[in-house]
């Protein structure tokens, strides 16, 4: 029996909507994609929403939006997927990466601001894995010294942070935030992103850009060079749906991950997701770690045993500054974030989706054990 990585919570409220969407004649550019963004305003707290094509092409239009230029130097993580750093790219600018703290995997905060120099204009801020651990922070050091924090939010859908006078929520942080909404998400509409916002005119020329560059109500006036980053009705419409069924889906996905934590919090050879009382962590993925006497070859081959016995699982995520055309092109070498390397090194990401079953996560457990041992490194694992 197979286990897949991942799966997306469709039910027979979204098939129904997509029907729905596809008889109205009305496919693109309707109703279903204001509704879809004045549900994500309200979760989030914000006073815009715009739903774009992708999170990449939302964190994308942020950069557009905040006036980054070439020259200018963005903070952010080298510990999260590529698009968190190549949106800093595609507007000619430099990502200067922030070695992560190896608790929560997230920027460590204490080694922020001596990244900063005059030509820093902004902070992607990251939460990897759905932890906020470090935005109340990240705002705080945005604030102080005068740069745009971009939340790139991503994976955190649904979460929240205690702070700053009581919850809030993630999505709420900084100048924008930005969610992607592909299958493995906690809500999807198939492919999709939004960018929300409390800053009027960044919202306009959000909206401006996914659409063309179109300011107006003249189709074919276009007062800025813009893109074809729309969300189909097809795709809001899911994303409708799957708003109404948030916090079922939040909380189908905590009790999958709380069976996780229930059968490995014992293990001597994992290191588990770090929750505290003071964040409300959105469960994007289950990743552990392996223990220090492991090694990055050691993972790999866990994770070709973990596959061969139909068990999904991936390393979650490879250093941004390691891939060859960063090193190309800035010439980042091993040894420059040795924190976000040794963490990398030892991940696997174990199948997670809501609708798991406690038989299937006592398979993904006992497979893994079984591997673990078959790298000829731990005795007897757990016994």
């Amino acid at each position: 029996m197979h286990i897949p990585l991942s799966a997306p919570d469709i039910t027979q409220k979204e098939i129904d909507a997509v029907v729905d969407v596809m008889q109205s004649g009305t496919l693109s550019i309707g109703p279903k994609v204001v509704e879809f963004e004045n549900k994500v305003a309200a979760i989030t707290g914000r006073q815009h929403a715009i739903a774009v094509s992708s999170g990449t092409c939302g964190l994308h239009a942020c950069m557009i939006a905040a006036g980054i230029k070439p020259g200018d130097e963005v903070i952010t993580t080298p510990f999260s997927f590529v698009a968190s750093a190549n949106c800093i790219l595609y507007v000619g600018a430099k990502p200067v990466f922030v070695d992560i703290e190896n608790k929560c995997l997230n920027m460590d905060v204490s080694k922020v601001q001596a990244a900063i120099t005059p030509k820093t204009k902004a902070i992607v801020g990251v939460e990897a894995f759905g932890h906020p651990s470090g935005m109340i922070e990240l705002e705080q050091i945005a604030q102080k010294n005068e740069l745009i924090l971009i939340e790139d939010s991503c994976e955190g859908f649904g979460g929240h942070v205690k702070g700053g006078g009581g919850d809030r929520a993630i999505g709420s942080f900084g100048r924008a935030s930005v969610f992607g909404f592909y299958p493995n998400k906690q809500i999807t509409t198939g492919e999709g992103g939004m960018v929300v916002t409390d800053d009027d005119r960044f919202a306009d020329i959000c909206r401006a850009l996914r659409n063309q560059g179109r300011e107006g109500m003249s189709w074919l006036a276009h007062q800025r060079l813009g893109h074809n980053w729309r969300m189909s009705e097809i795709n809001a419409a899911i994303g409708g749906v799957q708003c109404d069924r948030l916090d079922e889906i939040l909380e189908n996905r905590r009790q999958v991950a709380h069976l996780y934590m229930e059968r490995l919090i014992d293990h001597p050879h994992l290191i588990l997701p770090t929750l505290s009382d003071e964040t409300g962590i959105s469960w994007f993925v289950f990743v552990v770690r392996l223990s220090d006497r492991f090694g990055p070859t050691d993972r790999d081959e866990i994770i070709k045993g973990l596959r061969a016995n139909g068990i999904g699982t991936n390393n979650y995520f490879p250093p941004i500054h390691l891939q060859p055309y960063m090193v190309e092109q800035f010439g980042f070498k091993e040894g420059d974030f040795p924190v976000t390397e040794y963490v990398s090194g030892r991940t696997l990401a174990l199948p997670f989706h809501g609708k798991l079953t406690a038989d299937e996560v006592d398979r993904v457990v006992k497979v893994l054990d079984s591997v673990i041992d078959k790298t000829g490194m731990v005795g007897k694992g757990r016994g």
